[in-house]
């Protein structure tokens, strides 16, 4: 084999390793987006300041506090395994906590522990991994304006839309009283710029 043909081979390995990495991202994305069961997490008001750093919504979930048997057995920033359960309402919240992985098939989602308080209950504060909604930049304003209206109006309800399957997670969308926060924008960047 001369130098030439072994260079090639090499060269075409390398191509090949670097489609393989990002084919298999978006091949695990897509599996979670179809496969995974959607889930409704309701988000909470945040500082409008803070609400948007360039072309995402920052998003503040606000079941994030999960009882737990002995608190003084976790820690802050521990990765744990937090099992999903449905209130009547249809909103998805973290009911318990493991320290181990569950098995296939089982409704979880892999979080991170926020704070563990030093007072009151034996509960402690969790963090999600979807903290941030990327929007196209022509309606990230618009979408500002209608998520910050949203979160003061008390009659209205604000919640993010995540398909999980196996503890992986794709977000979905944000929802505005049951619309996308695409169209909430879209519909008030009518109504301003008819």
């Amino acid at each position: 084999m001369t130098r030439k043909t072994i260079l090639l081979i090499a060269f075409a390995l390398m191509i090949m390793a670097q489609l393989y990495v990002p084919g298999k991202m978006i091949w695990d994305n897509e599996r979670v987006w179809v496969k995974g069961i959607n889930h409704r997490f309701i988000t909470a008001p945040v500082d409008p300041v803070d609400v948007f750093r360039g072309k995402y919504i920052d998003l503040y979930i606000l079941e994030n506090m999960v009882p737990v048997a002995d608190k003084k057995a976790w820690e802050n920033g521990q990765e744990v395994f937090g099992l999903l359960n449905v209130d009547s309402a249809g909103f998805t919240f973290v009911s318990s906590l493991l320290k181990e992985q569950p098995k296939p098939g089982v409704n979880y989602l892999k979080l991170t522990i926020n704070y563990v308080p030093d007072y009151g209950e034996n509960e402690v504060q969790i963090s999600f991994p979807f903290q941030r909604f990327y929007m196209e930049e022509s309606k990230a304003y618009q979408a500002e304006l209608s998520y910050n209206a949203s979160a003061r109006d008390t009659t209205s309800v604000t919640y993010a839309l995540v398909s999980i399957l196996d503890g992986k997670f794709v977000l979905k969308d944000v929802l505005i009283d049951g619309v996308p926060i695409k169209e909430v924008a879209e519909k008030a960047q009518e109504q301003t710029n008819p």
